[in-house]
């Protein structure tokens, strides 16, 4: 397979041919709407099992998700569970929430895809459900306080500039994918330099038709330069930091070939900074606190996708 090579090539695309091309991708419903009705219950201080399970069943494939995934080994339960209303009880309703949120995007994604690509999809969609919750952990041990599902949201969407990529630019994509990468920013170097944009501007755009708020455009436009962010770059960086860990522990970014994480590389980024700033006990206490959720991240993962 060959390497991304450093040498620039000439830019085949005006940014009005690819804002064209992403216009032509048709809008996700689910991220205007993720399963209001459910999370109105979810988020209702009166809520039981039983209405929960009953808007559950209107959907098949989060009804197979969550009783896969309570069915995992990150369970550890001695009789499988077949009953929704015991699902929702071992899970609890956070899972439940980020479950409903991920499913119908999931599935809509797929359906916008036009590659002729054999690619891995369900490579993709670990890596994204693995950021979405690391995003969720990473934020949660800093000062920031978040009382809706931004933090899940973010995780979850930032690569969705790459499905939007294979779809609208199915030959450079093609390229892109047959190529070795050494680091997650030379991915983004040679999606620059054979269409214009990198998946995180194309993301980014893409979200924004959507009108989905400044903080999950953002997050999603600067997840591999929060510097650069005008606002909300503790979003920005808290996806960039997940985005290493997720690959760390094992889960690939999902199409493109990159070389392993070494340990402790996110520690070296711009965004690890930003959370933490660069003292040696902020760091060392972050680092703690994220280390089991890294160990367990595979688990958890192998019951959802």
């Amino acid at each position: 397979m060959p390497t991304a090579s450093p040498t620039p090539v000439s830019r085949p695309y005006t940014d009005a041919e690819i804002i064209k091309r992403i216009d032509a991708c048709p809008k996700l419903a689910s991220l205007q709407s993720i399963n209001r009705a459910l999370a109105g219950l979810v988020n209702s201080e009166q809520s039981y099992n039983s209405q929960i399970a009953e808007i559950i069943r209107r959907d098949p494939s989060l009804t197979a998700r969550l009783l896969r995934m309570v069915n995992s080994v990150y369970f550890g339960l001695t009789a499988k569970v077949n009953n929704i209303e015991e699902a929702v009880f071992y899970l609890g309703l956070r899972q439940i929430r980020e479950l409903s949120m991920a499913t119908p995007v999931i599935e809509e994604l797929e359906r916008i895809n036009r590659s002729s690509l054999r690619l891995p999809w369900k490579e993709l969609w670990k890596h994204s459900i693995g950021s979405a919750i690391m995003t969720r952990e990473i934020l949660a041990t800093t000062t920031l306080l978040i009382d809706d599902d931004t933090d899940y949201i973010i995780g979850l969407l930032h690569n969705v500039g790459k499905v939007v990529m294979a779809s609208a630019f199915q030959k450079e994509f093609g390229q892109i994918v047959n190529t070795s990468f050494r680091t997650p920013a030379d991915v983004c170097v040679l999606e620059r330099e054979l269409i214009g944009w990198d998946h995180a501007k194309i993301g980014g755009y893409y979200l924004q038709r959507h009108q989905l708020s400044a903080e999950i455009t953002d997050a999603v436009l600067y997840h591999n330069d929060p510097e650069s962010a005008p606002d909300h770059a503790f979003f920005a960086a808290a996806v960039q930091v997940a985005d290493q860990l997720v690959r760390y522990a094992g889960i690939p970014g999902g199409f493109e070939n990159v070389a392993p994480i070494a340990d402790d590389a996110w520690l070296e980024l711009p965004g690890w900074r930003i959370l933490y700033g660069s003292g040696e006990k902020e760091t060392r206490i972050a680092r703690a606190a994220l280390s089991n959720s890294v160990q367990r991240l595979p688990t958890v993962l192998s019951g959802l996708v």
